[in-house]
C-alpha cells in the first residue's frame, strides 16, 4: 500500500505543479479582458478626471493581481499574439564623427567618412575597422594621422593605439547602451514580454508581441536617437529665411519639378481663432483671435490702398490664389509675431525686413510632408540661418473644432544641443496640487546640473526644446535660473502627454543615433489564426497518437497516452516556471516531443512483449523491458538534446523557441516515459493481468 502511495504521489505531483503554474495564465487572460473593458469605458468619458477614475478603480481592484499574473503566465511569441518586428541599426559612423574635434574636421576626414558609410550600407562588418581601412587609404596619403582629428587626452598617453581603443570601446558601449535604452523605453511604455537582443555588431532586433497601438510604438522606437536640449530661436532671422525661400521659388518656378505646395487648408485659421493652448512650448495663453489672425492663417492678403498692392481690385478668392502663387512655401503655414502681450499675423508680402522679436508658427497636418520636402532641398535649406534647424512638435495643438486634420506648432532651434540626455538620472510625472495639472519633474546628475544652471541662467525668458530625432516633445520657457539639477516641466494636457514625456526623459541619451532598417507588422488576426492552426494540429497529432497506442498496445497504450498528457502539461509547466516564450515553432517542438515520448514507450513495450514471448512472468517482463530499453531511450534523447542546445545557442528568435520546447520536452519525456509510465502500470497490475497488446496465449 505504501508503495502505491509513493507511485501515486509521483503521478499527482506533476499534475498539481502544472495546475499551479498554468493557473496564472488563465487568470491573466481573464484580467486582460477586464482591462480592455476598463480602457474602453475610460475612452468614453468626456471628463479626463472621470477617465482617470475608471483606470484607477481597475488598478485598485485588480492591479496587483493582474501584474502578478502577467509575470507568471506563459508568454506568447510575436507569431502567436501579433505585434511588431523591428530591426534597428546603431549609427556608429555618427559616433566617430562626433568623437572628432570639430575644428579639426576637413574635406579629407569627410571623404573617409563618406567612403565608410558607402561600404557599410551593404556590409555587416564592424564600423571601426572599415573606418580605419579608408583612413589608411585616404587620409594617411595626405600626411594625416588619427591624432590630427581626435582628442588625445593626457599627452603622456597620446598614441593612435589609444585612440583606436577608445573608438572601439565607445562603439561597443554605444550598441549595448542603445539596447538597454530601447529596453527601458519599451518597458516603461508597457509592452508585455518584449524580445530585445543584439544581432551582429551594429544591429538590434526588437520583437513586441501584443502591441495594441502600433503607430505610437513605432514612433517611440523610431525616436531612439539622442535626447537633446536645444535653444529655440523663433526670431526675425528664421522669418527672413522663410521669406527668402518664397522669393527663390517665385523666381525659379518649376525648377524642382512638380509643385510641392498645395492649397492651404483653413484648419489653421479655426485653431488660431478658437484655441487656448496649454502647451508648455509657449508662454502665450491665447492665440490670435482677431480678423488679421484669421486672414493670415487663410493666407488672404489684407486690402490696401497702396499703389504697389498687387491684390487691389481682385475678388477674395482670386487674391488668395495670387498670394499662394507668390508664396509657395510660407502659404503652407501661419506665422504670428508676438510684440509684448499682443500677437500679430505676419503677411510676407508687406514685410520688407521682419522686425526683431518673437514669432511662432502653426502648420496643418496635411502640409507637414510638403513642408519637410521643401526643407530637404539643399538650395532652399541653405537660405535658412546656418546655425538653425526646424522641428515640428510631436503633439498637435488642441482645438475646439471637430476635425480629423490636426494643427501642429513648429520651432526653429539651434543645431548644436546645449545638453544631451545622458545627464538625466530620473523623471516622473505628477499632478501639481496648486494648479491640478500634469507636470513632469526631471533630475540631473552633478555634471548635468552644473551645465543646466549655466544654460538656464543665460536663457531666462527663452524656450528650450526637448528633442528626439528632431521631433520636439516639449519646448518649455525658462522662468528663472535652475540650480541643483531639479526641474519641473509644465503644460501637459493629460496623463498621456505627461507619460510620454516621462518616457522620453527617462530613456536618457544614446552615444550614437539609432535608425529602423527593417520593420514588419504581424496582425492580431494572423496571430489568432496561427494559434488556431497550432492548437488544431497539436490536437490532431495527439488524437492520432492516442488512437494508435490504444489500438496497438491496448491497456499499455492507454498508460502511454496518460503519460503523454502529463508530459505535455509538464512542458508548459517548465516553460511557465522559466519565463519562456511560446512561439509557433515552439508548438512544432511540442508536437515533435509527442512523437518522441510515445517512441520511448514503444521501445519499452516492445521489449516487454519480447520478454513475455520468452515465457517470463508479467512483473519480470516489465522489469527487463524497462531495463533493456533504457540505453536506447537515453542515447536517442541525449543526441536530440545536444541538437536542441546547438540550435538554442546559435539560433535567434523563433529558432530558439523551437529549441527550448524541444529540450524541455526531452527532459519531461525521460521522466514520464520511465518513471510515470512504470508507476501507472504497477498501480493497475492485478497479479499477472495487464495487456500490452500481446497475443492472449502469451499472457501469463
Amino acid at each position: 500500500m505504501k508503495q502505491n502511495w509513493r507511485k501515486l504521489i509521483l503521478i499527482i505531483l506533476p499534475v498539481i505543479a502544472a495546475v499551479y503554474v498554468l493557473y496564472p495564465t488563465w487568470q491573466a487572460n481573464d484580467y486582460e479582458k477586464l482591462w480592455e473593458t476598463a480602457k474602453f469605458d475610460a475612452r468614453q468619458k468626456s471628463n479626463p478626471a472621470d477617465s482617470i477614475a475608471v483606470i484607477e478603480k481597475f488598478k485598485d481592484n485588480y492591479g496587483e493581481d493582474f501584474e502578478a499574473a502577467k509575470q507568471k503566465r506563459i508568454k506568447l511569441g510575436l507569431d502567436l499574439r501579433g505585434g511588431m518586428y523591428v530591426t534597428l541599426e546603431v549609427d556608429v559612423i555618427k559616433l566617430i564623427e562626433e568623437s572628432a574635434q570639430k575644428d579639426a574636421v576637413d574635406d579629407t576626414f569627410e571623404k573617409v567618412i563618406a567612403a565608410t558609410k558607402e561600404e557599410l550600407i551593404t556590409s555587416d562588418e564592424e564600423a571601426i575597422p572599415v573606418f580605419l581601412k579608408y583612413f589608411d587609404e585616404i587620409a594617411r596619403k595626405e600626411g594625416k594621422s588619427l591624432i590630427s582629428y581626435f582628442d588625445i587626452g593626457d599627452i603622456r598617453n597620446a598614441s593612435e593605439e589609444a585612440i583606436i581603443e577608445n573608438l572601439e570601446n565607445d562603439a561597443l558601449s554605444a550598441v549595448q547602451q542603445a539596447q538597454e535604452v530601447i529596453r527601458q523605453r519599451i518597458d516603461k511604455y508597457g509592452v508585455s514580454e518584449p524580445n530585445i537582443q543584439q544581432q551582429g555588431t551594429r544591429r538590434i532586433l526588437v520583437e513586441l508581441p501584443g502591441v495594441s497601438n502600433e503607430e505610437e510604438v513605432r514612433q517611440l522606437i523610431s525616436t531612439t536617437a539622442r535626447l537633446e536640449f536645444n535653444i529655440v530661436r523663433n526670431n526675425e532671422k528664421i522669418v527672413r529665411g522663410f521669406k527668402a525661400i518664397d522669393e527663390y521659388l517665385s523666381k525659379r518656378e518649376g525648377l524642382f519639378g512638380e509643385e510641392i505646395a498645395p492649397e492651404m487648408p483653413a484648419k489653421v485659421a479655426e485653431v488660431a481663432s478658437t484655441t487656448t493652448t496649454e502647451s508648455s512650448s509657449t508662454s502665450t495663453d491665447d492665440l490670435a483671435a482677431d480678423e488679421s489672425g484669421t486672414l493670415s492663417a487663410d493666407q488672404t492678403p489684407a486690402s490696401s490702398t497702396s499703389p504697389d498692392n498687387p491684390y487691389e481690385g481682385l475678388e477674395e478668392e482670386d487674391a488668395r490664389n495670387l498670394y499662394k502663387s507668390r508664396h509657395k512655401f510660407t502659404s503652407l503655414f501661419a506665422t504670428f509675431f508676438i510684440p509684448g502681450e499682443n500677437q500679430d499675423a505676419v503677411q510676407y508680402d508687406y514685410e520688407v525686413a521682419a522686425p526683431a522679436g518673437e514669432y511662432y508658427f502653426m502648420i496643418s497636418e496635411d502640409d507637414i510632408d510638403k513642408f519637410n520636402a521643401y526643407l530637404r532641398i539643399p538650395e532652399l535649406n541653405k537660405l535658412l540661418p546656418f546655425n538653425l534647424k526646424v522641428g515640428i512638435e510631436a503633439k498637435p495643438v488642441r482645438n475646439n473644432t471637430e476635425t480629423k486634420n490636426f494643427v501642429y506648432r513648429f520651432h526653429a532651434f539651434e543645431k548644436e544641443p546645449e545638453l544631451v540626455g545622458d545627464v538625466i538620472t530620473n523623471a516622473a510625472k505628477n499632478i501639481d496640487p496648486t494648479t491640478n495639472s500634469w507636470v513632469v519633474n526631471m533630475q540631473m546628475n552633478t555634471e548635468g546640473a552644473e551645465k543646466w544652471s549655466k544654460i538656464t541662467g543665460a536663457n531666462v525668458g527663452n524656450q528650450i526644446a526637448i528633442l528626439l530625432d528632431d521631433r520636439i516633445y516639449s519646448a518649455p520657457n525658462v522662468i528663472s535660473k535652475i540650480s541643483g539639477g531639479n526641474s519641473q516641466i509644465t503644460g501637459m494636457a493629460n496623463a498621456t502627454e505627461a507619460n510620454l514625456l516621462e518616457i522620453v526623459l527617462k530613456a536618457g541619451a544614446l552615444k550614437a543615433p539609432v535608425k529602423i532598417i527593417e520593420e514588419r507588422v504581424v496582425g492580431a488576426s494572423l496571430g489568432e489564426d496561427s494559434i488556431s492552426k497550432g492548437v488544431n494540429s497539436s490536437l490532431f497529432a495527439f488524437a492520432l497518437i492516442i488512437a494508435f497506442m490504444i489500438f496497438y498496445y491496448a491497456r499499455g497504450g492507454m498508460v502511454a497516452d496518460l503519460a503523454l498528457l502529463i508530459n505535455v502539461a509538464l512542458i508548459f509547466t517548465v516553460l511557465g516556471s522559466l519565463g519562456g516564450t511560446l512561439t509557433l515553432p515552439g508548438i512544432a517542438g511540442i508536437i515533435l516531443t509527442m512523437g518522441m515520448a510515445v517512441d520511448a514507450n514503444i521501445l519499452i513495450f516492445e521489449r516487454i512483449r519480447e520478454e513475455l514471448y520468452k515465457g517470463r512472468t508479467l512483473k519480470s517482463a516489465i522489469d527487463e523491458g524497462f531495463k533493456k530499453a533504457m540505453s536506447a531511450i537515453i542515447d536517442s534523447n541525449i543526441t536530440s538534446f545536444i541538437t536542441g542546445m546547438i540550435l538554442f545557442y546559435f539560433g535567434t528568435g523563433m529558432i530558439q523557441g523551437f529549441a527550448l520546447t524541444l529540450m524541455v520536452g526531452i527532459l519531461s519525456t525521460l521522466f514520464t516515459a520511465i518513471m510515470v509510465s512504470r508507476a501507472l502500470i504497477e498501480i493497475q497490475m492485478k497479479g499477472s493481468e495487464f495487456s500490452f497488446g500481446q497475443p492472449k496465449e502469451s499472457s501469463l
